[in-house]
């Protein structure tokens, strides 16, 4: 079997997006269902899609562009390389379809800051979605203490702002702090030495934090959460 999917090429060019999405699941190694599941689909809906009784939808490509980091100029229309890299095997080049840029990058998780991080050989895709801007970075969302706002999974669009910059109280922010990343709303404290980090979800108190301990801000500007991508 391992040695099949070594031997596993993609399809021409002339090849329709079907064709594409089945050389998908074999490079996976999923089952139909399985597939289905990882991209967040209704698997009758793939199988429509596969068998050509249901056209796939431009929301449906952005999920299999956005969960599987394949270039979407590919998928779409067989233009690119299904996962772009330089000759060196190491950076991905973007892909020409244009759109924002999908970082496989967890804002909740780890220290690193963030602007080192937006490199591109964690770009894992492009999409188009309305309203978006595209030149901003698209980036993953866990936890739950911004549920139901901001589901476990949900990608978010992000601007980078200055730290002297006046924060637009009650908006959610990606905030880095010297010691952790969240993504809260971000309320007026009394101390005006300090700012209020606030959850959606009631079972999370509130934060308090100095402002000299904040290194990073970003405002969300956008929540992709699946039903963008339906």
């Amino acid at each position: 079997m391992d040695n099949q999917l070594d031997n596993l090429t993609p399809p021409e060019q002339s090849a329709d997006v079907q064709d594409r999405l089945r050389y998908l699941i074999k490079l996976s190694r999923m089952t139909q269902a399985e597939f289905a599941q990882r991209i967040g689909v209704n698997s009758a809906n793939l199988s429509r899609i596969l068998t050509g009784r249901m056209a796939p939808t431009d929301g449906f490509l952005n999920r299999v562009v956005v969960n599987l980091g394949v270039s979407k100029a590919w998928l779409s229309e067989g233009s690119d390389v299904p996962f772009p890299r330089s000759s060196s095997g190491k950076t991905p080049a973007r892909p020409q379809a244009g759109g924002a840029p999908v970082y496989d990058i967890d804002v909740t998780a780890g220290l690193t800051p963030l602007s080192r991080m937006f490199t591109d050989e964690r770009v894992i895709g492009h999409v188009r979605l309305p309203g978006i801007d595209p030149e901003l970075p698209i980036v993953r969302v866990s936890g739950n203490s911004m549920s139901p706002r901001l589901n476990s999974g949900s990608y978010i669009s992000i601007r980078p702002m200055r730290l002297d910059s006046t924060i637009s109280w009650g908006q959610i922010y990606v905030v880095v702090h010297r010691d952790f990343r969240v993504v809260k709303y971000v309320r007026r404290n009394p101390d005006p030495a300090k700012v209020t980090l606030h959850s959606e979800n009631p079972d999370y108190d509130d934060i308090e934090i100095d402002r000299t301990d904040i290194e990073g801000l970003y405002l969300v500007e956008n929540v992709i959460n699946y039903d963008f991508l339906a």
